[in-house]
């Protein structure tokens, strides 16, 4: 890790910790962040944590910012301890709600059973949050599921649609505007304004989707209307 310290607008700076996506960044990604916030105590505004890097906002004057960025990157070192909350997001996989479901199996060679077992077989680490509040971007999928999104996004998409984008993969936590390639629906309520953090997943969390049956979903509270009502 060799920490670059670039400069975003008058009162941030972003903090280029490394040039590639991977999931090993992440121990790395939440140790700066939280050594941040302890160096900058009251005059932090806001840390976004993301892929590679963690932008810092703060009201302190430039210079004084970049010095105590420095000072926080010291001898900085991943927690061994910390592994993220995990989380079980429960999915009903089928083609109604998640209309690229046989696309993407047609496209990869394989059944819809086994797109769906792929994309339930590991934890995703969530790497940030953006796009819409609580949108947690995930990965990395199996390559098998790797898909480009949307050449037309979609005006509307339902609320709790898992999709997946190359090799990310998220839920839409509201109805949004969106071109990811859907493939199935959860019941879970991803975002709440009376929540902790209104966001159930946070940067450094892992989940696992585990596939359930329709009458699952239903029970759940899940919304089980076509997306292509949607549209």
């Amino acid at each position: 890790m060799r920490p670059r310290i670039e400069v975003v607008a008058i009162d941030s700076f972003m903090v280029r910790l490394f040039d590639t996506i991977d999931e090993r960044n992440m121990p790395w990604i939440l140790a700066v962040s939280q050594r941040l916030r302890t160096t900058f105590g009251d005059s932090l505004i806001d840390i976004v944590p993301s892929y590679t890097t963690v932008m810092v906002q703060s009201d302190l004057a430039p210079e004084q910012a970049r010095a105590r960025i420095a000072e926080a990157l010291q001898d900085v070192q991943p927690d061994a301890g910390y592994d993220g909350r995990r989380h079980e997001i429960p999915v009903w996989y089928h083609p109604s709600v998640g209309p690229e479901l046989p696309v993407l199996a047609a496209r990869a060679g394989l059944s819809q059973e086994e797109v769906i077992g792929l994309h339930g077989e590991r934890d995703y680490p969530v790497f940030a949050l953006g796009f819409a509040p609580g949108f947690a971007f995930m990965g990395l999928v199996d390559e098998r599921l790797a898909t480009p999104r949307l050449s037309t996004p979609r005006k509307r998409v339902a609320a709790g649609s898992v999709g997946i984008a190359e090799r990310q993969t998220a839920a839409y936590p509201a109805v949004s505007p969106g071109g990811w390639n859907l493939i199935g629906r959860t019941p879970v309520r991803l975002f709440d304004r009376q929540g902790d953090g209104y966001s159930l997943l946070q940067p450094g969390d892992r989940v696992r989707f585990v596939a359930i049956s329709h009458a699952e979903f239903v029970a759940q509270g899940g919304d089980d209307s076509p997306q292509e009502a949607w549209a």
